[in-house]
C-alpha cells in the first residue's frame, strides 16, 4: 500500500513534460482563476447572439432571462413591456443557452478526451484527430450528405452516423489494444494509420458526390448550430453521454499517474496497465464520438487544454482530467463568443476560431523556455 502511495506523486508526467509543478499557494491562485474565468464566460455568453435578429435585447434583461430559468424563477421582464415575454425569452432561453451549453459539454468532453489519451500513451501530442476518432465522425456524417440517407430525419441521421463512425474507429483501435502487439507505441501508430486511410475513404467519397463538399467541409470546421438546430434535447443527450463515460474516466486519475511511470511500476503497485488503457479506449472513444456526432470535427481543445492544467496545477491525472474539462468548456465557449461579436449575424465554423486561438498558444507553451514547462527540450 505504501508503495501505491509513493508511485503516484503530483509529479508523475508524461515522458518529455518536467515534474516541476507549481507551489501549493500558487497552484491554488491559478486554479482560483481559471475557474472563476471559466464562470464568467458561462455566465456572460448567453448575452452574445449568433443568429441575425432585428430585435436588440438589452444585456442587463438577458441576463435576468438567464437568472431566471427562462422566467421559471421569477419574472424577468417586469416593466419590460409585451416583446420582452413575446420575443425576448424564447430568443435568450430557447436560443443562445442551448447554445451556450453545448459549447460547454463538447469543450469538456474535448479536453477530457485529450487529457486522457495523452496519460494513456504518454505523448503530449495526443488527441482525438490524431488517432482518427474525429475523422472516424465525419466519415460517417459524409454518408448522409452525399448519399442523402435519411435526409427528412437528417437531425437525427446525422449525429447518428457520426457517432457510429467515431465509436467504430475507437473499437477498432481498442481491437489492436487487445492484439498481441498492442503496446503503446503499436497503438499510436495504428490511429495515425486509421486517420489517413479514412481520410483518403473520406476523399473517395466526395468524389462520387462533389455537390455534398461544402456541408463536409462546414462539418470538417466544426459548428454550434447557431441555435437553429441545437435544443434542450440535444443537450441532455449529450450531457448524458459525456457524463456517464466522463465520469468513470475521471475516476482514474491515480491509474493514469501509475501508466506514466512504465507498465512495470503499475503492475507491481496492483494495476493491471493493458487492461485500464482498453477501458480508457473505449471510454474515451464514446466521449469524443458525443463531442463529434452534435458538432463535427473542432481541433485543439483536447490537444491544449490539458497542457493549460499541467502548467497551472500539475501534473497529477486526479487534478489534470477535471481541469481539463473545465479550461476546454471555457476554451470552446470563449472561441463562440469571438466568432459571434467579431462576425455577429453569422454563423461560422467554430473550427476556424479554436485554431486561430489554439494553435499560437499551443507553439507557446512548446517553445517557451523556462525552467517550469509542459514540454520538455526538443
Amino acid at each position: 500500500m505504501s508503495q501505491s502511495r509513493a508511485v503516484a506523486p503530483a509529479t508523475s508526467v508524461v515522458p518529455g513534460v518536467r515534474a516541476l509543478p507549481p507551489t501549493r499557494g500558487r497552484r491554488t491562485v491559478w486554479v482560483a482563476l481559471l475557474l472563476l474565468a471559466a464562470g464568467l464566460v458561462l455566465l456572460l455568453s448567453p448575452l452574445i447572439g449568433l443568429l441575425p435578429s432585428s430585435i436588440a435585447i438589452p444585456p442587463l434583461r438577458a441576463l435576468e432571462i438567464v437568472l431566471s430559468g427562462g422566467g421559471a424563477l421569477f419574472n424577468p421582464c417586469a416593466g419590460a413591456g409585451a416583446e420582452c415575454a413575446r420575443a425576448w425569452i424564447p430568443i435568450v432561453w430557447q436560443e443562445r443557452v442551448p447554445v451556450v451549453l453545448l459549447a460547454v459539454i463538447v469543450g469538456g468532453a474535448l479536453g477530457l478526451s485529450g487529457a486522457t489519451l495523452q496519460g494513456i500513451f504518454r505523448n503530449p501530442l495526443a488527441d482525438p484527430f490524431l488517432l482518427g476518432i474525429s475523422t472516424g465522425g465525419t466519415l460517417g456524417a459524409s454518408l448522409v450528405f452525399v448519399f442523402a440517407i435519411g435526409e427528412a430525419e437528417a437531425d437525427l441521421a446525422l449525429p447518428l452516423f457520426a457517432f457510429l463512425g467515431s465509436l467504430g474507429t475507437g473499437l477498432l483501435i481498442l481491437a489492436a489494444a487487445r492484439g498481441r502487439y498492442g503496446s503503446v507505441e503499436t497503438l499510436l501508430l495504428t490511429g495515425v494509420a486509421l486517420n489517413a486511410f479514412l481520410s483518403s475513404v473520406l476523399t473517395v467519397i466526395l468524389l462520387y458526390n462533389p455537390t455534398a463538399s461544402l456541408q463536409v467541409d462546414f462539418w470538417l470546421l466544426g459548428s454550434l448550430g447557431g441555435g437553429s438546430s441545437v435544443t434542450w434535447a440535444r443537450d441532455g443527450i449529450a450531457f448524458g453521454g459525456v457524463l456517464a463515460a466522463g465520469t468513470v474516466i475521471a475516476i482514474h486519475g491515480r491509474e493514469l499517474n501509475l501508466l506514466q511511470l512504465g507498465n512495470d511500476v503499475a503492475q507491481s503497485a496492483g494495476v493491471d496497465s493493458r487492461r485500464i488503457r482498453n477501458r480508457l479506449l473505449l471510454l474515451t472513444s464514446v466521449v469524443t464520438a458525443v463531442a463529434v456526432a452534435f458538432t463535427g470535427i473542432i481541433g485543439f481543445v483536447g490537444l491544449v487544454s490539458p497542457h493549460v492544467v499541467r502548467r497551472v496545477a500539475g501534473s497529477d491525472y486526479r487534478i489534470v482530467l477535471p481541469g481539463a474539462v473545465v479550461v476546454g468548456a471555457a476554451f470552446l465557449l470563449g472561441a463562440r463568443d469571438l466568432s459571434a461579436l467579431a462576425f455577429p449575424g453569422d454563423v461560422l465554423p467554430i473550427g476556424i476560431f479554436t485554431s486561430f486561438a489554439g494553435a499560437p498558444f499551443f507553439l507557446y507553451l512548446l517553445y517557451r523556455r523556462r525552467r517550469l514547462t509542459t514540454m520538455g527540450d526538443m
